[in-house]
């Protein structure tokens, strides 16, 4: 195991911020920036101890690579780090989010063929996305036949903890189907909280979680607003693409953000490095009668909350659960089921809303094939954009 010295949280925020103005690509790139930089470089830990946390963070609800960053602060300087790395990694792409949002309403003109390139960014981007989760969540026809059931469910209207439900059948499922599974190994390096700090924190998501639920719909527009992002935070596996349909009946449906404002959202978050949760910055400065700033503090601190009281919970508890076979199951049948949830996002409302005639198409896979060529996210920006604006204003 490696015997690299604590770090300060100073150094925390400092290594975090050069991978927030920089990582591009979505919860699966970062974990790869993360094993670069901490394992291979710093050697912070080592591979089976970052796996170790990648597994805990993609268990719980929640952004993971967020949790995971969150996670590696608290073991290299505590508490103070924990919180270094989360703000270092999370504040640029939130305050870029906040730009664009400041930014849209100005664009006059422009407005329509960005907002329609942005929805084929995210037509590009989530299928990109998509097919990478596939080909290593779902090794065998079980897992295959899993997801294509989930997506199917939820695609044709599902209820609105159907996320929930499809983790917890995606759980039942591995412990009845997977169970050749390797076991998660089982040591942690780096400080960890207390189990009686873990469980103050268990019990705090908990009890914020009730109150959200509980949030009557006359409730003050503050109020109402972190509460849909809570939920969205305490109540979503698998990342930035997941969320969206959730984050779509909670805010959307209820009129509180515009169907076309909020897509425009997520193609933008496609385009900006950090983690993709920080579209709640953009959506809290889009709600009506709350001024921009205020409203993309509350989005940010009310999505990312319950994930990062997750995980600093759980911490203390995982060592014990990785030792036993079947939590190997379990997770195997939880990844295949957020393939499933990724499907159906990808179908409604990402390319039903984006695809509206043939050209839409072809630029969608044009810019599908410079992402799978490797030439990045911000190329594929550009090119939507692009070719949305020569195809005429919409």
């Amino acid at each position: 195991m490696p015997t690299v010295p604590a770090a300060t949280a100073r150094e925390v925020f400092a290594a975090f911020l050069r991978l927030g103005l920089a990582a591009f690509g979505g919860p699966v790139a970062h974990l790869a920036y993360y094993r670069r930089a901490f394992v291979e470089r710093r050697r912070w830990l080592d591979d089976a101890q970052y796996a170790h946390l990648v597994a805990l963070c993609q268990f719980l609800p929640g952004p993971a690579s967020s949790q995971t960053a969150f996670a590696l602060g608290l073991g290299r300087a505590g508490w103070p780090g924990a919180i270094a790395a989360f703000v270092a990694f999370t504040a640029p792409s939130a305050l870029l989010m906040l730009a664009f949002a400041l930014l849209l309403p100005t664009l006059g003109a422009l407005t329509g063929p960005l907002t329609h390139g942005l929805k084929l960014v995210a037509v590009a981007v989530v299928g990109h996305g998509l097919y990478g989760i596939a080909r290593a969540a779902l090794p065998d026809a079980r897992r295959l036949l899993l997801a294509v059931a989930v997506a199917t469910l939820v695609a044709c209207g599902a209820a609105p903890l159907a996320p929930l439900a499809a983790v917890a059948a995606g759980a039942a499922f591995g412990l009845l189907a997977c169970r050749d599974a390797l076991p998660l190994p089982a040591d942690h390096a780096g400080w960890t909280p207390s189990r009686r700090t873990g469980l103050r924190l268990l019990l705090l998501f908990a009890g914020l979680l009730l109150l959200a639920l509980l949030c009557p719909p006359d409730a003050p527009l503050p109020l109402r607003a972190a509460a849909a992002f809570y939920r969205a935070g305490a109540l979503v596996f698998g990342g930035g693409h997941v969320v969206l349909p959730l984050l779509q009946q909670l805010l959307v449906e209820p009129g509180l953000v515009d169907a076309d404002r909020f897509l425009a959202g997520y193609g933008a978050a496609q385009a900006v490095p950090g983690p993709m949760f920080t579209i709640a910055a953009f959506l809290g400065a889009s709600l009506p009668g709350l001024p921009p700033l205020p409203g993309a503090l509350l989005g940010v601190l009310a999505i990312f909350l319950p994930g990062l009281l997750l995980v600093g919970g759980a911490l203390p508890y995982w060592q014990a659960l990785a030792r036993l076979p079947r939590a190997a199951a379990a997770l195997a049948g939880v990844n295949a089921a957020l393939v499933g949830l990724l499907a159906a996002a990808f179908y409604d409302p990402v390319c039903r809303s984006a695809l509206l005639a043939p050209v839409d198409l072809l630029i969608a896979l044009a810019a599908l094939a410079w992402l799978a060529a490797g030439r990045g996210a911000l190329g594929v920006v550009a090119g939507c954009v692009a070719a949305a604006g020569l195809g005429g204003l919409r």
